[in-house]
């Protein structure tokens, strides 16, 4: 590539509204009337079925000193599963970082034991007030708070925005839930901007949900750093592939 197009590049990974999108060029007139025509002409029922906006915290189990505001659009496809598209910000340049998928405890027993060790429960960040629906009133979202303090998330990052990357780079990372016993597990400065942006309080969200029962028991598996302090980290290795064989 030559110079000039790697610094027209670099010039594109510029802030829109606050948020930095990745290099290219801008969206043209013919490309908007194209996404326009195919919004209305194809039924994106997938999509359509997200209707649950949940903003809260997540830590990297690999550096637990990096931690960053998360936005979770939830489809619910039954009782005992959700799964969640993750935004690092709910403007209209959010940008895609990961997945999560959410099970209810009765789910959560049945899986290996390695397996239960990448996921995390939920029960602190409801309890503790991190975990909150934007702008929906407390009373409204009440019995899924309570529903999902019972259960366990597994999340993949999938593109590291916090450290500045413009593009989705590398592997995907493990994700953890705060799961501290009080609100110093989350920075303070990251936890007021996120308070001030949506007008309310985590510590009176915390005082206000005492009562939401936890759970009887949360597996020991789960949130596996808290009880041996090691986290998981993905890496890329080189290895022969499976090839295909000619038929018979």
């Amino acid at each position: 590539m030559a110079e000039t197009d790697k610094t027209a590049s670099a010039a594109a990974a510029q802030q829109v509204g606050g948020e930095q999108i990745p290099p290219g060029k801008p969206m043209t007139m013919e490309q908007h009337m194209l996404d326009k025509g195919a919004q209305m002409l194809q039924s994106l029922k997938p999509i359509k079925q997200m209707n649950q906006h949940i903003c809260t915290f997540a830590l990297y189990s690999h550096d637990m000193t990096r931690q960053i505001e998360t936005h979770h659009y939830a489809t619910r496809l039954n009782q005992d599963f959700l799964q969640c598209a993750v935004y690092d910000s709910d403007d209209s340049t959010g940008r895609l970082i990961g997945v999560e998928y959410i099970v209810s405890d009765k789910i959560f027993e049945t899986l290996a034991p390695d397996e239960q060790k990448l996921w995390h429960s939920h029960a602190y960040e409801i309890k503790s007030g991190l975990l909150v629906n934007p702008r929906v009133p407390e009373m409204v979202v009440r019995p899924e708070l309570e529903n999902l303090a019972k259960t366990y998330g597994k999340f993949w990052c999938t593109w590291q925005t916090d450290r500045g990357d413009v593009l989705p780079m590398g592997p995907p990372a493990l994700m953890m839930s705060p799961q501290a016993v009080n609100l110093g597990m989350v920075k303070p400065d990251l936890l007021k901007k996120r308070d001030d942006k949506y007008n309310l309080s985590s510590d009176a969200l915390k005082t206000a949900r005492v009562e939401i029962a936890e759970p009887e028991w949360i597996n020991p598996q789960a949130d596996y750093w808290k009880q041996h302090g090691k986290g998981f980290y993905v890496d890329v290795e080189t290895t022969e592939m499976k090839k295909m064989v000619p038929f018979p």
